[in-house]
């Protein structure tokens, strides 16, 4: 009797523990899909202040030029770095190089290079990457003495 209670007891404590390994699975899932969308929404709220600013008739230039940022490099080259490149072209900016973790299979307009590789001299470092600015930020300090802005804050200076 006492070993079907101890097989049965044995068999509860191990679907549970089961249940609870899936639970945190499925919470760690969902906590990843919420960090994602979070971050897609933030992506898309500085899209749009940048469609409006368009629509102002600004352009992204006169900030840099506002500041004495003839010479740039962009941290983040996804989509907001691409357009940012395409943004500056034709202008008094130089974008001398773009700087990304996935630098060896990005093809851009300019040079890709890491963090941990050397970083050129410029006058300012934009980061795209706008939900990861901190971090980003402050290993970038440690690399250079230029300063580090946030494409959203340009955005919304213009």
């Amino acid at each position: 009797m006492k070993k079907g209670i101890i097989g049965a007891m044995s068999l509860l404590v191990g679907a549970a523990g089961g249940a609870i390994g899936v639970g945190k699975v499925t919470g760690t899932k969902i906590n990843d899909k919420q960090q994602l969308a979070n971050k897609h929404l933030a992506l898309f709220l500085m899209m749009n202040q940048w469609v409006k600013v368009k629509q102002e008739g600004k352009r992204l230039s006169s900030y840099f030029e506002r500041n004495g940022y003839g010479k740039i490099a962009i941290y983040g080259m996804s989509y907001a770095g691409e357009t940012l490149i395409e943004e500056l072209k034709g202008s008094n900016v130089e974008v001398a190089y773009g700087i990304d973790q996935n630098a060896d299979t990005i093809y851009a307009d300019v040079d890709i290079v890491t963090m941990e590789d050397h970083l050129d001299d410029v006058d300012a470092i934009v980061v795209t990457a706008i939900t990861f600015f901190d971090e980003i930020e402050e290993k970038l300090s440690a690399k250079v003495s230029c300063p580090i802005i946030s494409l959203e804050d340009i955005l919304y200076e213009v």
